[in-house]
C-alpha cells in the first residue's frame, strides 16, 4: 500500500521526472508555442547550451587538415529551461524533457493543492499537443530522501530502517561510510533502481535514500497511467525501507 499521507517533516528533498523520445529535429520550431503555453507557471526562462566534446581519431600520418574534417562543428546541445516561481527547473532538449522540484512533498494526496503530479501532466500534455509525438522511449521518475541517523550503532539504525546494508557483517560504529545498490526489474520493461548512501560528517550522520524507477516503450495516451504506476512501486519500496521509529520523526512538527 503506497504511503499517501503529506507529513510535517518529510525525508524528501529531490524529485526528478523525465521523458526521452525520439531526437526531434523540429524541435526549435515547437519551443516558442510550448513556452506559451506553460508560461502562466513557468515564467522565467533561458536557453543553455551545454557543451560536447569530440576526440578524434589521430595517427601519425593524420595533418592537421584532416583532423579539422573529421570533427563535426556542431557539437553544442541547445537546452531550453524554464523555472516556476516555487523553483520546478524543467529542460527540454531535442530527446527528452525533464523536471526537478526540490519544493513537492507529495506526488498526487487530495489534501494538497501542492502535487507534482499536477506539474507534470500540466507541462507533458502542452507537450505533446505541440510536438504530437506518438511514443515515449522512457519515462523516469526519481525520489532522492534523506534520512535521520540518530546513532551509529547498529541497533540503533535498525529500529529506523530496513537497511539493504549488511549490519551482520559490519559495525557501523567502524564504518565512515557506504554506498549499497540493488536494480529490480519489476516486469519485462520496468525497472527499479535503488541506493542507500551513508555519510559521516563532523555535522552528524545522514542516509540518503534514492529511487530510481524506469519504464521503456510507452504509448502517450498511456503515460500518467505508467507514471502513477512508477510512483506507486517508488512509494512502496521506501515504505519497506523505514521504520516506525522513521514514521514518527516524520510525523512530528516541525
Amino acid at each position: 500500500m503506497a504511503i499517501h499521507e503529506v507529513f510535517p517533516k518529510p525525508l524528501v528533498k529531490q524529485v526528478i521526472f523525465q521523458i526521452r523520445f525520439p531526437n526531434l529535429f523540429y524541435i526549435e520550431n515547437k519551443i516558442g508555442d510550448i513556452q506559451l503555453k506553460i508560461m502562466k507557471k513557468f515564467p522565467v526562462s533561458n536557453l543553455l547550451v551545454q557543451k560536447q566534446f569530440l576526440f578524434a581519431d589521430v595517427n601519425q600520418e593524420s595533418s592537421l587538415e584532416e583532423i579539422k574534417a573529421n570533427i563535426s562543428p556542431n557539437v553544442n546541445k541547445k537546452i531550453w529551461q524554464f523555472r516556476s516561481e516555487d523553483g520546478v527547473v524543467l529542460n527540454i532538449l531535442p530527446d527528452s524533457l525533464d523536471m526537478t522540484s526540490t519544493s513537492h512533498k507529495t506526488y498526487n494526496n487530495e489534501g494538497s493543492e501542492h502535487r507534482f503530479r499536477d506539474v507534470i501532466q500540466f507541462v507533458v500534455d502542452a507537450f505533446l499537443r505541440e510536438t504530437g509525438i506518438p511514443i515515449i522511449n522512457r519515462i523516469g521518475l526519481r525520489y532522492i530522501d534523506e534520512g535521520p541517523v540518530f546513532e551509529n550503532t547498529n541497533d540503533s539504525f535498525s529500529s529506523c530502517y530496513n537497511s539493504i546494508f549488511n549490519l551482520g557483517r559490519f559495525d557501523l560504529r567502524t564504518v565512515n561510510a557506504f554506498n549499497s545498490i540493488a536494480s529490480i526489474q519489476v516486469d519485462g520493461n520496468t525497472y527499479v533502481n535503488y541506493r542507500e548512501e551513508l555519510q559521516k560528517t563532523e555535522a552528524g550522520s545522514k542516509l540518503t535514500l534514492d529511487f530510481d524507477g524506469v519504464s521503456n516503450n510507452i504509448d502517450v495516451e498511456r503515460y500518467l497511467e505508467v507514471l502513477d504506476r512508477l510512483h506507486e512501486i517508488i512509494s512502496n519500496e521506501f515504505e519497506k525501507t523505514i521504520q516506525p521509529r522513521i514514521y514518527d520523526y516524520m510525523k512530528e512538527k516541525s
